[in-house]
């Protein structure tokens, strides 16, 4: 038998054992059976976090419940009568670069589809649905089609390496890999223990964008983060945080990117002080998390 032929073999043998645990989520991605009852998707494929509705490999629509969501981690676990669609298995492995992957998704409900690839790179990181920073993903080659998201990238022995969450350009693809870690936090959500992470409640533009803003209305540049909105009812805008202000620090650390930011939110306490330009003059505003 050939290479090419042993590919084929190994391909068709993983679609059809892992190809039953590929579901279809609100006809916008994919999700994977991950135990009885139990499904992983990415947050981004639930609409706004209500109830999804599932297709099974053997065609049945299940309406499933969330059990916890990730929005930040781009993860979220449902739980649906599985009625027998078999869990996948993990690889006990991690990935290696140059290693052949299939890419698994059913994408609309329009059925299971597969493809091959390889693993690009490791350790890529990414920025989830609200900015926030998702580290350790891993890069592959295998085509996705929209509606892909949400389903397994596996060996060729059919376990699973990572979550597909999206494409990159030129033809690479992102997965959050089937770590330890990120069992643990399925098995968290499955439990409905969703993490809990400070949110500032505004739209940020960066350092340069920021001094480009003021420049053209005819204020000293400033480095810093420009708010660029605030939500109503949110942590800023209880504090008094407006459109225009620009974060230069916080919790005495200088804002020079917006990930410097999110590392601060991601640090524990009910409040965080932030030194703050609001046109010429520079103030102090607390920004209380706790309500």
């Amino acid at each position: 038998m050939s290479a090419l032929e042993e590919l084929t073999a190994a391909v068709q043998k993983v679609s059809e054992a892992v190809g039953p645990s590929v579901v279809s989520v609100n006809r916008s991605g994919t999700g994977v059976v991950i135990g009885e009852n139990l499904v992983v998707t990415n947050a981004h494929n639930l609409r706004g976090g209500g109830d999804a509705l599932v297709q099974f490999a053997d065609g049945r629509w299940v309406t499933a419940t969330v059990n916890g969501s990730d929005i930040d981690g781009d993860l979220a676990v449902l739980s649906v009568e599985t009625e027998g669609a078999p869990a996948v298995t993990w690889s006990d492995k991690p990935a290696e670069l140059g290693q052949v992957v299939v890419a698994l998704a059913n994408p609309r409900g329009r059925g299971l589809r597969a493809t091959v690839g390889t693993v690009s790179s490791l350790g890529r990181s990414f920025r989830g649905p609200r900015g926030r920073r998702i580290g350790g993903g891993l890069e592959h080659t295998a085509p996705l089609g929209r509606g892909s998201s949400g389903g397994p990238v596996v060996d060729t022995e059919g376990t699973v390496l990572g979550v597909n969450t999206h494409r990159l350009q030129e033809g690479f693809y992102l997965a959050v890999t089937a770590d330890a870690d990120l069992r643990r936090r399925i098995d968290n959500l499955a439990e409905g223990k969703a993490p809990v992470r400070r949110r500032l409640g505004a739209s940020i533009a960066p350092p340069q964008a920021a001094r480009h803003l003021r420049s053209a209305a005819g204020l000293p540049e400033v480095d810093g983060l420009l708010i660029r909105g605030v939500e109503e009812g949110g942590a800023a805008d209880r504090a008094g945080l407006r459109r225009g202000d620009v974060l230069v620090s916080a919790g005495g650390e200088a804002l020079k990117s917006v990930d410097d930011l999110y590392a601060v939110l991601d640090g524990e306490g009910g409040s965080v002080e932030f030194d703050v330009v609001r046109a010429t003059d520079e103030i102090k505003v607390t920004v209380d998390f706790s309500s």
